[in-house]
């Protein structure tokens, strides 16, 4: 006993962690306990609850509705501080307190530390009225010291009558390892409730899993999350004991940081596609003005973007955007009220359970307002305007010649693109490479290299072996201008360029006497296909002469022909030479936009073939003796610059006709196109923000549960939006803005990486792409990124399946219910529901069970989904169901949760709460008679009220003159202090003004 004793008082914990009736507390344990050496930087330093007893109110036939204010003083501090407030218990005078007081590492309290309890009565809560009944005052000390660690304290009105009395208990929490059973001995089950069986290596790390995962200390989240608030509960359970509950909220960096980096990829992309128009060369004086007139909307869209990343970029407010500023031009980029909303649990067997949900106002574009609708309605207006546009002038095109796009052709374009820059960078990479290897004489890295080397350029030939390239490359010639002048007739008719598209086809023509031959170009294919053959002719000469150079190193004795003579003889006996005969051009003349047709030069013409001089011929002479004895690197370098020469000959060409199909594509309705675009791009940003920041505290969380990682990295991360908007006026755009950038989040894929360092700039993440898909790499510190499988330590790349859940709730749903439209939100719920059936099927295929994360509920997941697809197909005004059900689903999936209304407060903080009560009666065993109680006290004292504060700061136009009932409740205390009731008087008479002013 007494070694355990001894054990206990070596290792410096705080009082919460202390056992009762061990041992008296002297005066230095009593500073060590308030000194914050605890392994859980989360964990209080004090932790007491509140009880009162024998409240007597003035009306005998009244009884008080109460809550308790707490104050504090540090000598030689001469002035109260408001620390904290509980709940409102109504209609009795022996309120117990759920919530309790605690005092953190922050607080600054030490044993001499004044304590105030103030009770007080509220005669009215929605008009904020009320007056105090009396207050007790201890010393920290004094509860430290007592035995049972319990004051009773009488309570003290102003005139110094006995008005009741406050209980003070001083909560402490037993070692974790008191708590636990073993595995063995564990209960089958609790409460009628099944326990299944714990890895014992999963509690042996507990400890250490929660100090790392600290909002406050943790070195990953601490990077990205800040202004922790706190609060603490402690709950009944049904079996008589308690629950200790940790509610946290917090803002988060990235609020400001990934707008930042998001509008800069933007820029860049634009700024390119602005620099692919004008490289395309001197075109016709018809195209030349299509190609201004969107580059002219490019342009002013670059301007409004370098705008605002000037101003984000100056911007030095708080890590969250308030609700008042969602409409501010400034800030459209940034999420509005962006927290992180944590609840920590510690059951009955001392377990620690995190439940996070990331709150989010909805994704929208307020600033360009809402009387056109959202996104999707305004991206089924911009697809029936291109229809209109190819309907109107389908007659006209019916006698012309014309070319012809389909929708299918312009997806294929933009993959083109984005696969000749990929694989044009690799095939350079690796020539270089090979080049590197033959300079260090490296038999097996020239094979591996060459291996490589050849599989890409394969590809990139591939790509560009296609009939769409072909047409759009005869497309792009035949608007030069030397076409135009070769086919020009005397006629005076003026030539334009008529454009018609729609989601089905794209239709250009010249309109004028000559527009049925205008397109009949005598270029043939034949002339691109010597292009990309000589491309692949030049790779057969490197493996050929690569081939050569490792039989000589092999067998230096064995005599053999020319290896530059056998290059060029070897593949004249293929099948099919005639059709694959390679036409070597000059790569030096690319400033020509189109191939000569001229046949090439004899080889007697020819210079001699030297790196300055990469031509090749049909025939070369025989080399000089020197030349057999040449370094490998002196053998190789005239190749391998061919090859890159030709290939970057064939890349400009193949990617310019490209461009030019898009310019085609894009151009007759450009001015809609961009500011659609516009509105896609500010929504997409705040829900990529709010996805990250999920993304890393569900990875920081799970980082030693193999199941969760290796769900990660094969089928990818779920992530699931619940939204409480109507479909009522503007929300209903909203709603459909938000819609549309859930499902944008498919391109989004993400890839871990070891930080570079152990700032907290190094451990922000980094965005790449465009918007074709999106790129976020999360680096981790070292020790962390070790504990990773190998397949995401390789740089594997994680998906996300996003689905959305909207159920609205407030007094514009029951208008849409009634007089409106739902019809949007069945639409979406459906297709979400859709989705996550998918996911669902994608796991059950390919992972076991035991990845999942182990519930006390006795429904199984096939069950909770099909009771979400009854729900959904039920068409149920306010079917709240299907949010709590799609909720636990997503947790049971090991998926991540984001609660959204107009503006993540009010609707918001009634969804966490109720949610985090559910799971705490469901899963933890809550006591059923103190629900209501449980969720009254998280909604009027609880984190959520923090983000209420927060939006209120300042003078803020309000409706009417009443005074915010929760900036009421804080009025009595100021009287605590002569010096602070003169600073609120002031303060509230201009409060007054400015509201009077606003009215």
């Amino acid at each position: 006993m007494a070694g355990g004793r001894e054990r206990r008082e070596r290792t410096q914990r705080p009082w919460s962690v202390y056992r009762a009736n061990t041992f008296e507390l002297s005066s230095e344990m009593i500073g060590l306990a308030l000194a914050g050496n605890s392994q859980d930087p989360d964990e209080p330093v004090l932790e007491f609850s509140v009880a009162c007893t024998e409240l007597a109110t003035p009306a005998l036939e009244r009884k008080p509705n109460s809550f308790v204010a707490v104050s504090c003083t540090t000598p030689p501090q001469a002035f109260w501080t408001k620390h904290a407030q509980t709940e409102v218990i109504e209609g009795t005078s022996n309120p117990m307190f759920l919530s309790s007081i605690a005092f953190f590492q922050d607080c600054n309290i030490n044993p001499q530390t004044q304590v105030k309890l103030a009770v007080y009565d509220v005669k009215d809560r929605s008009q904020g009225t009320m007056y105090m009944l009396g207050s007790a005052l201890f010393a920290v000390k004094e509860l430290l010291q007592e035995k049972s660690h319990r004051l009773e304290l009488e309570l003290r009105s102003a005139e110094n009558q006995r008005v009741g009395k406050v209980t003070v208990t001083a909560w402490q929490m037993e070692d974790r390892a008191d708590h636990r059973m073993s595995v063995r001995s564990l209960p089958e089950s609790i409460n009628g409730r099944t326990v299944l069986p714990v890895d014992e290596s999963l509690t042996e790390s507990m400890g250490v899993r929660i100090k790392y995962a600290s909002l406050c200390k943790d070195s990953l989240l601490r990077s990205v999350f800040g202004g922790t608030m706190s609060r603490m509960y402690r709950f009944p359970t049904t079996d008589g004991k308690h629950l200790r509950v940790l509610e946290q909220m917090a803002e988060s960096v990235l609020s400001l940081n990934i707008p930042r980096q998001f509008v800069k990829l933007l820029l860049e992309e634009d700024a390119a596609r602005v620099c692919e128009l004008e490289e395309l060369g001197e075109l016709s004086p018809c195209w030349e003005n299509l190609r201004q007139q969107i580059v002219s909307q490019y342009q002013s869209i670059t301007l409004a973007y370098q705008e605002t990343l000037s101003d984000l970029s100056n911007y030095r407010g708080p890590s969250f955007k308030a609700s008042n500023l969602k409409a501010d031009k400034k800030l459209e980029f940034m999420p509005t009220n962006l927290h992180v909303q944590r609840m920590r649990v510690q059951d009955e067997l001392g377990f620690e359970h995190t439940y996070d949900v990331i709150t989010i106002g909805a994704p929208a574009a307020h600033c360009q307002g809402f009387k056109s609708g959202g996104l999707r309605k305004l991206i089924q207006k911009f697809e029936e305007a291109k229809k209109h546009i190819y309907e109107e002038g389908c007659s006209a095109l019916s006698s012309s010649q014309s070319i012809v796009y389909i929708p299918q052709d312009i997806i294929r374009a933009k993959e083109i693109i984005a696969h000749i820059n990929t694989l044009k960078t690799q095939v350079n990479y690796y020539a270089e490479r090979l080049s590197r290897a033959a300079k260090d004489r490296s038999a097996s890295g020239l094979e591996r290299t060459l291996a490589i080397l050849t599989d890409k350029t394969h590809q990139l030939v591939t790509v560009c072996d296609c009939k769409l390239l072909a047409s759009a490359i005869q497309a792009l010639n035949a608007a030069r201008p030397e076409y135009i002048a070769s086919k020009a007739s005397p006629t005076t008719e003026p030539e334009q360029v008529v454009l018609r598209n729609d989601q089905d086809t794209l239709l250009a023509k010249w309109s004028g006497r000559n527009s049925r031959s205008s397109l009949h170009v005598d270029w043939h294919e034949e002339e691109w296909e010597k292009v990309w053959v000589n491309v692949d002719k030049s790779l057969e000469c490197i493996i050929q002469r690569v081939d050569k150079l490792l039989q000589k190193e092999r067998r230096p004795s064995s005599s053999s022909l020319d290896c530059t003579q056998h290059d060029l003889q070897g593949g004249s006996s293929k099948k099919g030479e005639e059709k694959r005969r390679a036409f070597w051009i000059n790569p030096g003349s690319l400033s020509q936009d189109s191939l000569s047709s001229e046949p090439p030069p004899p080889s007697s013409s020819l210079p001699p073939y030297s790196s300055s001089s990469p031509a090749l011929s049909s025939s070369a002479r025989p080399p000089s003796p020197e030349q057999e004895n040449c370094e490998w690197s002196e053998a190789l370098y005239p190749l391998l610059t061919t090859l890159t020469e030709c290939v970057a000959m064939m890349t400009d060409k193949a990617k310019k006709s490209m461009v030019f199909l898009l310019m085609q594509d894009s151009a007759p309705t450009i001015a809609m196109d961009v500011s659609l675009q516009y509105r896609r791009d500010v929504v997409f940003c705040q829900t990529l923000t709010a996805l990250i920041c999920g993304f890393i505290i569900k990875l920081r969380n799970c980082l030693r549960d193999n199941g969760f990682l290796r769900q990660l990295y094969t089928i990818g991360l779920l992530a699931q939006f619940e939204s409480l908007l109507s479909t009522y006026g503007e929300e209903l755009a909203m709603l459909e803005d938000m819609s549309i950038g859930v499902m944008d989040l498919r391109n989004v894929t993400f890839k871990v990486t070891q930080a570079t360092g152990s700032s907290a700039p190094d451990m922000l993440p980094i965005i790449t792409g465009n918007r074709d898909g999106f790129n976020v790499r999360i680096p981790l510190p070292g020790s962390m990124f070790d504990a990773l499988p190998r397949e995401i330590q390789s740089g594997m790349l994680l998906r996300v399946q996003p689905v959305h859940f909207n159920v609205g709730i407030n007094e514009q749903q029951t208008l849409a219910e009634k007089f409106g439209d739902t019809s949007l939100q069945e639409i979406i719920n459906v297709e979400s529901l859709s989705r996550l059936n998918s996911y669902y099927e994608q796991f059950k295929e390919v992972l076991p069970e035991d990845c999942l994360p182990r519930s006390r509920s006795q429904t199984c997941l096939p069950e909770l989904l099909r009771f979400l697809g009854q729900n959904v197909n039920a068409r149920k005004n306010k079917n709240v169901d299907i949010l709590w059900q799609a909720a636990e689903i997503c947790r049971r999936l090991n998926g991540v949760r984001f609660t959204s209304c107009k503006s993540a407060k009010d609707r918001t903080a009634m969804s966490v709460t109720l949610e985090q009560c559910l799971i705490l009666q469901h899963e933890h065993g809550m006591a059923p008679q103190v629900f209501t109680q449980a969720l009254d006290c998280m909604r009027s004292v609880g984190t959520r009220e923090g983000v209420i504060q927060k939006n209120l700061s300042g003078l803020l136009p309000v409706r009417d003159l009443r005074l915010d009932p929760s900036l009421m409740y804080s009025l009595p205390l100021l009287a605590l202090s002569p010096n602070l009731l003169v600073v609120w008087i002031f303060l509230s008479v201009a409060y007054f003004l400015a509201k009077v002013r606003c009215s």
